[in-house]
């Protein structure tokens, strides 16, 4: 199966992320999904087959599901323009139009249950990003409500996890307050929906932008097993990590190697490890009746 890594159209790069591929249209913006993987904010040598699709796939599924709660930026169903039929093949499934915004310099993280860093994080100072946490919580504890734990969105080297009242500093306190119940009540949609589906969202995150009347628009993906983390719900146990349709997979080989620093260059991948991470992603695609 092949992959594709990168992608060189003729049109002025708004920006190259760790998956997404952005290209200036004017008025609106190319965003092609590449089979690209990170974790722990590198890029992995190596791509996985199908993967763009997937998350170009999974995220429609989900601004469709959730535009009744915030708008998202194929507001107004941006046409296909013309000097993009020729390339309409190798685009095919992983690159979509949308309306360009101002993206905010923050993630928006949700998180229903304790883990990744925020498990750390707890076990260190028993808080998660200044939000104190009930004592005696184990990893992968449901929380008693969903907590909002924002992070920094670095271009280049590892996010960090921030408080609210740091974000509110940033981006102002009304504007984060509004990031924050939003975030919440998307998290709560994308929850409500994977449970029918035996999957439980631990966590997640929302990036926003601003249109032109200064609006907030939900941006990037939503709740693709890229920004997520999903748990088979019958596997589900407080005090272990749970089987998960997403990236957990590929962290925990990670966590494997003991001469990888986690910083680039990033390691390859054995077939073994891309195979089980496509099949993943394709199960949770599935779950929600999603074609690839």
């Amino acid at each position: 199966m092949t992959v594709l890594l990168s992608t060189d159209l003729p049109f002025p790069v708004f920006r190259r992320g760790k998956v997404r591929d952005v290209y200036d249209l004017g008025a609106q913006l190319l965003i092609v999904a590449t089979d690209r993987i990170s974790a722990f904010d590198c890029v992995m040598p190596d791509g996985i087959p199908d993967k763009g699709r997937i998350l170009t796939a999974v995220a429609s599924y989900w601004f469709a599901a959730t535009e009744d709660l915030v708008p998202n930026h194929f507001r107004g169903n941006p046409s296909w323009p013309a000097m993009l039929e020729p390339h309409r093949s190798a685009l095919a499934g992983r690159a979509v139009v949308v309306e360009k915004t101002r993206p905010l310099p923050v993630e928006c993280v949700v998180r229903g249950y304790l883990a990744g860093s925020g498990w750390k994080e707890y076990q260190a100072g028993g808080s998660v990003c200044g939000v104190p946490l009930p004592a005696g919580l184990r990893l992968a504890d449901r929380l008693p409500e969903p907590i909002f734990t924002p992070s920094t969105k670095a271009e280049e080297g590892h996010d960090e996890n921030i408080s609210f009242e740091h974000m509110a500093e940033i981006v102002g306190a009304d504007l984060a307050t509004r990031l924050r119940d939003l975030s919440l009540a998307l998290y709560r949609r994308g929850a409500e929906l994977a449970a029918q589906r035996g999957i439980l969202l631990a966590d997640t995150k929302f990036e926003f932008g601003l249109g032109e009347a200064g609006d907030l628009i939900l941006i990037d993906e939503a709740l693709t097993p890229d920004s997520s983390r999903y748990w088979l719900a019958d596997s589900w146990a407080p005090g272990k990590n749970p089987p998960s349709l997403d990236k957990q997979f590929l962290r925990d080989y990670l966590e494997t190697l003991p001469d990888w620093d986690k910083q680039p260059p990033a390691p390859h991948l054995p077939p073994a490890i891309i195979e089980g991470i496509r099949a993943r992603y394709l199960d949770l695609a599935s779950r929600f009746g999603v074609d690839i």
